[in-house]
């Protein structure tokens, strides 16, 4: 089959871009590039040639006539010595060098070892032809593509282990406490880290919650000032006023229920805490 020349680019047949917001890097699909073929790199990416594995040139933005050795004067030499292949094979990588977008989700344990959710949302880009060497030397494709996927993989481990450093050995209550100083250790450890693969990170935000609901909503009310026990009752009584019972006050502030002078309970917050069933009428 006859090569022809070509325009190299990321653009789509209309108009849109396949380095969207969730690309880092694209491998571009045909490999039969001929001396000639235009090489378009947008204004946000970047752009590398190789050839048998070897890199021939990193390209910044701008539009460049690709020069390779494969001319057709070598058909008859190309059909006995390979079968009708090019001995020579190019490969057009482009780099994202806007900022992306990445996120990391994990469970860590408090120093009551209670389970803690976390979510670490940072921005990445590539900021050098040297760095859009380094991605695609040390980071290996899925298929065609580098995702921001492929980037929180890789990261994961990282930010895992600088949360842990910390949260291990703080009580739950006093996480939030040292956010700031979780936040700079997970900007120092992923920072180092990304570097090694071209990728500059640019900021970070974490944000831990118990993962428990309930737990939750007890350090909720343990921040208006409540005691331990009284966030209890408060939130017993909440889960109570949803369900409509009018005795939900009463538990709130741990009195027994009277109806027509008769006292139907206290409702002990460890009764309470139990599925709701047949119990002591409502009043109603």
């Amino acid at each position: 089959m006859a090569l022809t020349r070509q325009v190299v680019s990321t653009l789509n047949n209309d108009g849109t871009d396949v380095m969207g917001p969730n690309v880092l890097a694209f491998h571009y699909p045909d490999e039969n590039l001929v001396s000639g073929s235009l090489l378009t790199v947008e204004a946000n990416h970047f752009a590398v040639l190789k050839s048998r594995g070897a890199v021939l040139g990193v390209y910044d933005t701008g539009q460049y006539p690709i020069q390779t050795p494969d001319k057709p004067l070598l058909g008859s030499i190309v059909t006995g010595f390979f079968g009708g292949q090019s001995p020579w094979q190019y490969e057009v990588l482009y780099v994202n060098r806007a900022k992306l977008l990445v996120r990391n989700t994990g469970i860590g344990t408090s120093a009551e070892m209670a389970e803690m959710a976390y979510q670490v949302e940072y921005y990445v880009h590539v900021d050098s032809k040297d760095d859009a060497l380094k991605l695609i030397t040390h980071m290996p494709f899925a298929k065609h593509f580098i995702g921001t996927d492929e980037v929180a993989s890789y990261a994961g481990p990282v930010v895992e282990q600088a949360i842990n450093q910390v949260i291990q050995v703080t009580p739950m209550e006093k996480i939030n406490e040292h956010i700031h100083e979780i936040v700079e250790l997970v900007k120092e450890h992923l920072g180092s880290f990304l570097g090694v693969y071209g990728v500059t990170l640019n900021d970070a935000k974490v944000l831990i919650l118990p993962k428990d609901e309930r737990m939750r909503e007890l350090i909720s009310l343990r921040a208006f000032g409540l005691s331990g026990l009284d966030a209890v009752r408060y939130y017993v009584a909440l889960k109570m006023a949803e369900k409509g019972l009018v005795s939900a006050p009463n538990a709130a502030v741990g009195e027994p229920f009277f109806i027509g002078g008769a006292t139907m309970g206290t409702f002990p917050v460890t009764n309470a805490l139990q599925p709701a069933g047949p119990g002591p009428a409502t009043g109603k």
